[in-house]
């Protein structure tokens, strides 16, 4: 299990999970699930022209990707943004259909892209991997502040909030590129908001939410990895289970550490907002 190819499998499976933990953190705050879900269904469409036309396939999930996250960003500024982001998706998905019909030569290929492939990552895609994967960390960290202001209070100019949006769709677009062909379109979404959210009900606070979130990913991740082995299932399927399962413990621990203590009367503690 830790031999050969399969070492590919554990570097770039905690790769994906250390960015798919850090950015999911973001799409959870935000509310963002939707366009969690749209923009890699969006890029599956150019992993499905880049295999017609002989090209890498992480060439048209980057290209895609971030035309997704345009236009979901530019259509999003005037008018509703869930009505943008679902026509966005079909459109993209209708690109992608029409591309599949010219060949069934890759439906192999397209199988991965769907439900993941992380047992068969090559030294080809390490290293592009790994390059994107240290992008989209420096925007994360470069954005950190003022999305994370944005996201708390919502407050600032509308050109300011849609240049930030713009680029939080942009920071998207480029973790689904690199997490796309390990766990696939269908189930990415799945990492970016399984681990976040799990962490959210443990801690309120942003640091430790996001190194939770990253640590539950990474625990996601490896488990889906070693259960996909010796298995021979999807690691996609294991990585939806095991981040609902984590999401679902985290509520029911946060439920039992809210329940009163028996015998105790609660007392409600007034705040001043001065000393807050």
């Amino acid at each position: 299990m830790f031999t050969g190819f399969m070492v590919n499998a554990w570097l770039v499976g905690t790769i994906v999970a250390v960015v798919g933990g850090a950015v999911g953190f973001f799409v959870v705050m935000r509310g963002s699930a939707f366009v969690a879900h749209a923009i890699p269904n969006g890029s599956f469409a150019g992993a499905a022209a880049a295999s017609l036309v002989s090209v890498s396939t992480l060439v048209g999930l980057g290209v895609f990707s971030l035309a997704s996250a345009l236009g979901i960003g530019l259509l999003g500024r005037r008018g509703r943004h869930d009505v943008a982001t679902a026509l966005t998706l079909v459109f993209m998905l209708g690109v992608g259909s029409l591309a599949l019909s010219f060949s069934v030569e890759y439906s192999s290929q397209v199988y991965s892209l769907l439900f993941g492939e992380v047992l068969g990552i090559s030294d080809n895609e390490l290293w592009p991997t790994l390059a994107l994967a240290c992008t989209s960390l420096l925007v994360l960290i470069t954005l950190w502040r003022p999305l994370l202001l944005d996201s708390v209070l919502g407050q600032g100019a509308h050109t300011q909030r849609a240049m930030i949006e713009l680029a939080f769709l942009l920071l998207v677009a480029l973790a689904t590129t690199m997490t796309v062909p390990v766990v696939g379109t269908t189930l990415i979404f799945s990492l970016m908001i399984g681990p976040p959210a799990a962490a959210r009900t443990l801690t309120a606070r942003p640091g430790p939410a996001v190194a939770g979130s990253v640590a539950i990913a990474v625990c996601v991740v490896w488990a889906a990895i070693a259960l996909a082995y010796n298995t021979n299932w999807p690691v996609g399927f294991f990585v939806g289970a095991l981040s609902a399962a984590a999401y679902v413990a985290g509520r029911l621990l946060q439920a039992l550490r809210s329940r009163p203590t028996s015998g105790k009367v609660n007392s409600i503690k007034t705040i001043d907002p001065a000393r807050a």
